[in-house]
C-alpha cells in the first residue's frame, strides 16, 4: 500500500509540543507510530496533496482502459482472481489506482464477489462500468464483456482527447486576444485618450467607441466580473436541473459544427453501451436506460427514457426506435437491421465505429472551420482600436503641418 503523509502535532516525552510530518499507510497506523515513540498526539491530519500531485495521481479513462484490459486478459488466461489483480497492483503506474485494485483484490479474497469489490468505487469507474459487471458476473461471460469494455473506454478516450486538442488551439486563441484587448483597453487607451483631450481634439466615432469602452472597463470591472462569476455560477446550477439542463443542452446542439460533434459523440457512446450491455446479459429495457444515461446528453436520456416505457409496455425495439428523435434515421435503421437479423450486438458496434470516424473527421476540420471567422474577428478589433488610436494622430499631424 502506499504511503501518505501525516502532519502531526504531539507532546514529547519532556512535556514540550512539537510538530512534524510522516509516513504511513493510514491515520491508524500513523498514530500507533507516534505513540510507540513515546508522544501524546495532540492533532493529526493527511497532507492534502498539491494541484500538480493530484493531477498527476487522477485516474482518467485511458487507465481505467488499460485495467480493463488487463483484466481481461487475465480472466482469459484463468489466472485467479487475487493473483491475477495483484499482478496488475504491482505494475500499476498511477498510485491512486493501484490502491483501488488492491483493495478490491482484499476484497474478492475476502471472500466477496467481483462486483461488490468494485461498488465502492463506483466514483472512479461509473455506474455503467459496475452494472455491466454486475450482469457479466451473473451471466458467466466476463471475459467478452471485459475485452468490448477496454475497447470502448479507450476509442472514448481517444475521441476525447481528438476533441480537447482541436479545440485548444482556438481556446487559446481567445483567451490571447481577449487578454491583449484588456491590457490594451486599461492601459493604453487611456494615455492617448487623455493626449488627444488636452488637445482639444473632436474624436471620431471609432475613438469615442473604444474611449467609452476603456472607460466602462476601468470604471465597472468588478461589476463585470461580478457578472462574469454570476453567470458561471447560474449555469453550473441551470445544469443540475434535469429541465433546465435539457433547454441548454438543446442550445448548445444548434451551434454549427459543436452541434454535429455534441450529437456524434453521444451517438457513439449509446451504441457502445448498447452493444456491451447487451452481450452483458442485461434486460433490454436496463439496456436502454444505460444507453441513455451513459451517451451523457440530457436530449438522449429523455428519449431514452420514453423507449423504455414503450418497451415495458410490450413494444418492438424497431417501432420504438422511431419515436427517438435525437438518433439519426441511419442509427435507427442499423439498430433495426439488427434486431430483425439477431446481430444487435454487431450493428451497435459498426453504429459506433461510424460515429467514431464521423467525430474524428469534424474535428481533424474544426480548425480549417473555425479558422476564418477567428481571423474576421481578430481582424474587426485590430482594425477598431487601430483606427481609433491613429485616426486622432493624423488630425493632430494636420493641424501640426
Amino acid at each position: 500500500m502506499s504511503q501518505m503523509m501525516f502532519h502531526y502535532r504531539v507532546i514529547d516525552r519532556s512535556g514540550s509540543a512539537s510538530r512534524g510530518v510522516l509516513r504511513a499507510p493510514d491515520e491508524r497506523d500513523a498514530y500507533r507510530q507516534l505513540v510507540a515513540a513515546g508522544m501524546k498526539p495532540i492533532k493529526l491530519r493527511a497532507a492534502r496533496p498539491s494541484f500538480l500531485r493530484r493531477r498527476r495521481h487522477r485516474i482518467n479513462l485511458k487507465d481505467i482502459a488499460h485495467f480493463t484490459y488487463q483484466f481481461a486478459v487475465m480472466t482469459k488466461a484463468r489466472i485467479s482472481l487475487v493473483d491475477g489483480l495483484r499482478s496488475i497492483a504491482e505494475q500499476e503506474p498511477n498510485d491512486r489506482l493501484r490502491d483501488v485494485i488492491q483493495d478490491i483484490a482484499r476484497s474478492v479474497e475476502g471472500g466477496a464477489t467481483v462486483t461488490e469489490s468494485i461498488s465502492p468505487h463506483r466514483n472512479i469507474f461509473g455506474e455503467v462500468y459496475v452494472e455491466m459487471i454486475r450482469a457479466a458476473e451473473s451471466s458467466g461471460n466476463m471475459n467478452e464483456v471485459l475485452a468490448s469494455l477496454s475497447d470502448m473506454l479507450e476509442r472514448q478516450y481517444e475521441i476525447n482527447r481528438m476533441v480537447r486538442s482541436a479545440l485548444l488551439y482556438p481556446l487559446c486563441v481567445i483567451c490571447t486576444l481577449v487578454a491583449a484587448v484588456t491590457f490594451l483597453m486599461i492601459f493604453v487607451v487611456p494615455r492617448f485618450a487623455s493626449m488627444f483631450a488636452s488637445r482639444g481634439l473632436e474624436l471620431p466615432l471609432p475613438t469615442q467607441i473604444v474611449v467609452g469602452i476603456s472607460d466602462g472597463v476601468r470604471s465597472h470591472w468588478w461589476l463585470i466580473g461580478l457578472v462574469v462569476v454570476a453567470v458561471f455560477f447560474g449555469l453550473r446550477k441551470a445544469w443540475q436541473d434535469r429541465e433546465k439542463r435539457r433547454r441548454l443542452d438543446a442550445l448548445l446542439h444548434r451551434v454549427p459544427v459543436l452541434g454535429e460533434i455534441l450529437r456524434g459523440l453521444a451517438v457513439s457512446r449509446f451504441a457502445h453501451i448498447f452493444g456491451v450491455a447487451l452481450r452483458s446479459g442485461l434486460p433490454l429495457t436496463d439496456v436502454i436506460e444505460m444507453s441513455g444515461k451513459a451517451s451523457g446528453r440530457p436530449l438522449l436520456e429523455q428519449d431514452a427514457e420514453k423507449m423504455k416505457v414503450q418497451v415495458n409496455e410490450g413494444g418492438r425495439l424497431a417501432d420504438v426506435l422511431i419515436t427517438c428523435t435525437y438518433l439519426p434515421p441511419f442509427t435507427r435503421r442499423m439498430l433495426s437491421c439488427g434486431e430483425e437479423s439477431a446481430e444487435m450486438s454487431q450493428m451497435c458496434q459498426l453504429v459506433a465505429r461510424h460515429y467514431d470516424r464521423e467525430v474524428g473527421d469534424l474535428t481533424k476540420n474544426i480548425t480549417t472551420l473555425i479558422e476564418p471567422i477567428m481571423v474576421i474577428g481578430l481582424a474587426a478589433v485590430v482594425l477598431l482600436i487601430a483606427l481609433a488610436i491613429f485616426l486622432p494622430l493624423w488630425d493632430m499631424a494636420s493641424l501640426i503641418g
